[in-house]
């Protein structure tokens, strides 16, 4: 088995945990129902399904993809949050030392995450990067340090399917064919959304293949499909921001006549838009890469979020191959 930590004594502990939950709440359930009502915290002490807590938005919808409606899954961060630097609240540690599980990227995304595994030492936690080549960052402070944006990959987030399908399976083994089911299925649309996108991103001529973004996470997807990268700062937040890296960026866009720059949703685009004024190209939009829209929005799943990008890039890059196509 890949993971060793679900050992007989940690998941009798979780099973004890959800026994005297269903024991305390029963009496006052039967209370509420002969009053017609049950109230919402209550129904949700009532759910005896093992809980799945990610650190983040994606892996959570990575995470239902897998486990369907036999576990609840929840994330930590809302869509729109920044993760890199994110404060857990007394609330969260609550909620990682009540899980049966914790779900986390790792390659050094979410350090904070570490607060987790020490209010929570008897929950389980699954990296799904674990046992990953990663891409290394180049040419900078963060030289060959782990870039840990690896589900920017189609090819690469099928692998962070085949931990959570093995994960979910040690956790509830009644569970096991459902979620290799769901793991399989959700690996094929993966499979062809990276033919989609190859596809999408073909028309982009190979001189105007260079992926200006803020932030560094644009690595793997870059390797897939043939682009060039550069942006403000490689990992971790926007206080990296220097005026030596603009005026690098800005040379490198005027340079290699880079028709537009990008930025990602959370982080704000002042200074992404600066070098686009600076260079001569224009501002093609925003990027989500750490986190989801809301539901309404233009990424509400991994998937989602992939074609918005692409559709960003496509429109930017190769705006007179758009209109010819």
């Amino acid at each position: 088995m890949i993971i060793n930590i679900f050992s007989a004594e940690i998941l009798r502990s979780h099973l004890l945990r959800k026994l005297t939950t269903i024991v305390i709440a029963l009496p006052m359930a039967v209370a509420c129902s002969r009053q017609g009502s049950l109230p919402n915290n209550l129904e949700n002490s009532a759910d005896n399904r093992p809980v799945v807590l990610t650190t983040f938005t994606i892996l959570a919808d990575m995470a239902r993809q897998v486990a369907g409606d036999r576990l609840q899954v929840r994330s930590i961060t809302k869509p729109g949050a920044e993760i890199h630097g994110y404060e857990p609240s007394p609330r969260d540690l609550e909620q990682a030392s009540n899980a049966d599980l914790i779900v986390e990227n790792g390659l050094g995304l979410e350090l904070w995450a570490r607060r987790f595994v020490q209010s929570a030492a008897d929950v389980p936690t699954v990296t799904l990067t674990e046992g990953m080549q990663p891409l290394l960052i180049e040419g900078d402070a963060y030289a060959g340090k782990p870039n840990p944006h690896a589900w920017m990959s189609p090819l690469r987030a099928q692998g962070y399917v085949d931990r959570l399908v093995d994960a979910f399976s040690q956790l509830d083994p009644e569970g096991a064919q459902l979620y290799r089911d769901n793991g399989n299925s959700y690996k094929l649309q993966l499979e062809k959304l990276d033919a989609e996108l190859r596809n999408l991103l073909a028309v982009i001529p190979q001189k105007q293949r260079v992926l200006v973004s803020c932030e560094g996470a644009f690595s793997y997807l870059a390797q897939d499909y043939g682009f060039d990268e550069a942006y403000l700062w490689p990992v971790n937040a926007e206080s990296q921001i220097s005026p030596r890296r603009m005026a690098r960026l800005i040379e490198r866009v005027k340079k290699d006549q880079v028709p537009a720059v990008f930025c990602e949703t959370t982080v704000s685009d002042k200074a992404q838009r600066e070098v686009a004024r600076a260079s001569g190209a224009r501002f093609g939009g925003s990027f989500y890469v750490d986190s989801l829209s809301k539901r309404n929005g233009p990424a509400p799943t991994l998937l989602d979020l992939q074609r918005h990008n692409v559709k960003l890039i496509r429109q930017g890059l190769a705006a007179s191959a758009e209109k010819s196509s």
